[in-house]
This record gives structure tokens, C-alpha cells and sequence, in this order.
């Protein structure tokens, strides 16, 4: 199964994709919960798209609008946007709130990925 929509870099998953994107990937996941309205997300999502690129294949990264998809953003219990979540084998293993620079985020998520 595909993304749902692409903008930029990184592509959005919905709550209906989230499980095969995300949840059953053979890599890391950056999953970045947005919103539309929110301008940390929108500063956020170009270092998550480089630094995906940078990673390459050992790393996908994906946003999830979460004004649209209410279920996962309750299942994983996000309560502010940004939220970046990195699940590995279908697990959430680091959250990281708020925006940050490249160097900030690759500090932050140390050791998993």
C-alpha cells in the first residue's frame, strides 16, 4: 500500500494507511503528527524531509494530519503538534515535541536510528 499524498519530501499517512505504512515497515518510521494551522509543523516538516533524505534507506519518514485522522493521533496519545514519534517493528520507541533543527533532531533521536 502507497501514501496517500505526497507534499514535499515527506508524505502524509492517513489513520486507514497508518498500520501498512508505518506499522508493518521494515525500517525506522518518522512519523510526524501535523496540522495545517500549526507554523512549528510547517518549519519542521523541511528537516524531516532532508534528514530522511540524508538517511536514505534506513529511515522512512511520513506525516499524519491530525485534524483528519483523529484515531491514531488518540492511539498514540498526542497531545500537541508537532510530535515526531520513531517506531520500529510496529512500536513507538522515541517521541520528540516541538520543532527543532536538523541537529537538534538527529541529537534527539540517538541511538534509534
Amino acid at each position: 500500500m502507497t501514501t496517500t499524498q505526497t507534499t514535499g519530501d515527506v508524505p502524509y499517512v492517513t489513520d486507514e494507511t497508518f498500520t501498512a505504512e508505518v506499522l508493518r515497515a521494515d525500517v525506522p518510521v518518522l512519523v510526524q503528527f501535523t496540522a495545517a494551522w500549526c507554523p512549528s509543523c510547517k518549519q519542521l516538516t523541511p528537516v524531516l524531509g532532508a534528514l530522511a533524505a540524508e538517511l536514505g534507506d534506513r529511515v522512512k519518514a511520513v506525516r499524519l494530519d491530525v485534524d483528519h485522522n483523529p484515531e491514531t493521533t488518540v492511539a498514540h496519545g498526542v497531545l500537541a503538534v508537532p510530535t515526531l514519534l520513531v517506531f520500529q517493528g510496529g512500536e513507538p520507541v522515541r517521541s520528540v515535541v516541538g520543532a527543532r533543527s536538523r541537529t537538534r533532531l538527529l541529537q534527539d533521536l540517538d541511538g534509534v536510528i
